[in-house]
């Protein structure tokens, strides 16, 4: 596939076209608009924040929105990145990203998502090498567009330390699955699509996630739902407690440890 172009945006026309894209993405029900207008991308630009496109072959097929964050002068905040399905411009996003923080003599940049999305988990963890340091309960709200709509909104903050040896390799796309080890101990499994809580005590845990959360809101939203309820007590209750996730396996789920590991 042709490497995307990736570049900041500051004209009208361009905040217009990110408007359009991210309705597409997360399409808002009636009488609602995208997650971000081009009012308030043009504000940020304007700021000196974080507006970028992604585009291939003259086509805007992804864009990121984010703005500087607490510590000031070290932490750039990621708010929105959307990309249209099959787009592959994800990373090229992200990695553009990094490079303009690094160029402003940032350290990290920091973001939210949605745990029980498996596919975003493992590109933050594995192929971003981020960490989730921090679960957050109905963080936004009720949501209204057709893809978060009905289902609370909890995410984890992941914490992207910019020059960290995990994520150099990341970006060099060296990237370092984990294996999970055979005393891992299950504190949340999956038994016939439905959660099953285990063993949260163990030193090392695994905490799965169903295989797609946003087709299982459409055609089962009570199962949907006791997904955010378990991942909340398990993944959120070990966060709390100080516990550190080590990856992200796209079977398993999380390997979690009771222990710091740097």
């Amino acid at each position: 596939m042709q490497d995307a172009e990736v570049r900041e945006l500051c004209e009208l026309g361009e905040f217009r076209d990110v408007e359009h894209l991210y309705g597409g993405i997360w399409p808002p029900v009636p009488g609602q608009g995208p997650p971000v207008g081009v009012e308030l991308l043009r504000a940020f630009a304007h700021a000196g924040n974080y507006v970028a496109g992604a585009y291939r072959d003259g086509l805007l097929v992804g864009a990121a929105v984010a703005f500087f964050g607490a510590p000031i002068g070290e932490t750039l905040h990621s708010h929105v990145t959307g990309a249209l399905t099959g787009s592959g411009v994800g990373f090229a996003l992200k990695t553009h990203q990094r490079e303009w923080a690094l160029a402003r003599g940032l350290r990290r940049i920091t973001w939210t998502y949605d745990p029980l999305v498996r596919r975003n988990a493992y590109f933050n963890l594995t192929k971003l090498g981020a960490r989730p340091v921090e679960y957050l309960p109905n963080f936004y709200g009720d949501m209204v567009d057709t893809v978060n709509s009905g289902d609370a909104s909890d995410r984890v903050l992941a914490v992207w330390e910019l020059n960290d040896p995990r994520v150099r390799a990341a970006v060099r796309r060296e990237w370092m699955p984990i294996e999970p080890p055979a005393d891992a101990e299950p504190a949340l499994a999956v038994r016939d699509g439905r959660p099953v809580l285990g063993d949260t005590e163990a030193e090392v845990v695994l905490v799965a996630v169903p295989a797609d959360i946003e087709a299982l809101r459409r055609t089962d939203p009570e199962v949907a739902r006791s997904w955010r309820a378990a991942l909340r007590e398990v993944l959120g209750g070990l966060l709390d407690e100080g516990a550190t996730v080590l990856g992200f396996d796209r079977e398993a789920g999380y390997l979690v440890s009771r222990g710091w590991v740097g």
